[in-house]
């Protein structure tokens, strides 16, 4: 394993929605990969399904009401059930700001995935676009419903 692969993506956006709104949305574990009609509970474990990438098992590990949900899953690992050594820690703070809701996103651990260096480098690449177009689609999706 290398030292010197960036081991976290970070982005944030300004939401023209309410903080229970933002709350609503983030709390749906895998809603980046897909709906799953499902709130987080500190401990479960739900399957989220993607038809082109399959199936990511995607585990709710805090929850501090209103600010802050962190999630656990294994997104270079298709299909794989959850497991020290294949997830990466993705976590969601809300911050209330005058003109809406502040939202970031912080997904870490890819430098100690226990993988061939191509594969982590590959899973920080495509985490890192995918999450630019996340945030643009979770945005536009509160704002509407705002």
């Amino acid at each position: 394993m290398t030292t010197d692969m960036q081991d976290r993506i970070e982005r944030e956006t300004l939401i023209a929605a309410s903080q229970d709104r933002v709350w609503s949305l983030v709390t749906e574990p895998g809603f980046w990969v897909a709906p799953t009609g499902v709130t987080a509970v500190p401990g479960e474990t739900i399957v989220a399904h993607h038809d082109e990438y399959g199936d990511f098992p995607v585990q709710v590990e805090k929850i501090d009401p209103k600010s802050y949900v962190s999630y656990r899953w294994a997104s270079a690992f298709s299909g794989q059930e959850l497991r020290e050594g294949i997830t990466t820690l993705i976590e969601f703070t809300l911050t209330p700001e005058a003109d809406g809701t502040r939202l970031r996103v912080v997904e870490s651990g890819f430098a100690s995935l226990d993988a061939p260096d191509e594969q982590r480098r590959g899973a920080l690449k495509d985490n890192t676009g995918g999450w630019e177009q996340v945030m643009d689609a979770f945005k536009k999706r509160a704002e509407e419903a705002a």
